[in-house]
């Protein structure tokens, strides 16, 4: 009965591996979009700067308005950023300690089915010695 209780919580600690690892990859995905984000800013910017010097009194008066713009949008990528790595960590954590928690009880479940068969084993090695010690009794007396 508790072998089969074990067996249910290294099914449900795979599960949770699992849905750890779901949601450490979703993070990792976001943070590759925000990277993403911030890499497309910064693109935009270099073309806006070189369109702005080449047309500095058309264009060039309202790069300022842009720039403004862009430093705050960069600042918000940048706190999502160090936002999505603290969560990371954190997943990264909460996995580990799912995947030691799964380790522990398939260990567990390893050594128990290892003494069950050790002991299904001495078993096995008295009978096969109380068969052997039988027949060695049967020879002396057929010899005595």
């Amino acid at each position: 009965m508790a072998n089969k209780g074990l067996k249910t919580l290294i099914r449900l600690s795979k599960w949770n591996v699992d849905e750890k690892q779901r949601v450490l990859v979703a993070l990792q995905g976001r943070e590759d979009e925000i990277l993403a984000a911030i890499h497309h800013a910064e693109q935009t910017l270099i073309q806006e700067q070189r369109v702005a010097s080449d047309d500095a009194v058309g264009v060039g008066f309202a790069y300022a308005t842009f720039a403004n713009a862009w430093l705050a949008r960069r600042e918000q990528l940048m706190q999502m950023l160090e936002q999505v790595r603290r969560e990371i960590v954190k997943a990264r954590d909460e996995l580990a300690e799912a995947f030691n928690e799964l380790k522990t009880y398939e260990i567990t479940q390893k050594e128990r089915e290892r003494r069950a068969q050790a002991e299904r084993d001495k078993k096995e090695q008295a009978f096969l010695d109380e068969i052997g010690l039988n027949i060695h009794r049967r020879k002396d007396k057929e010899e005595g």
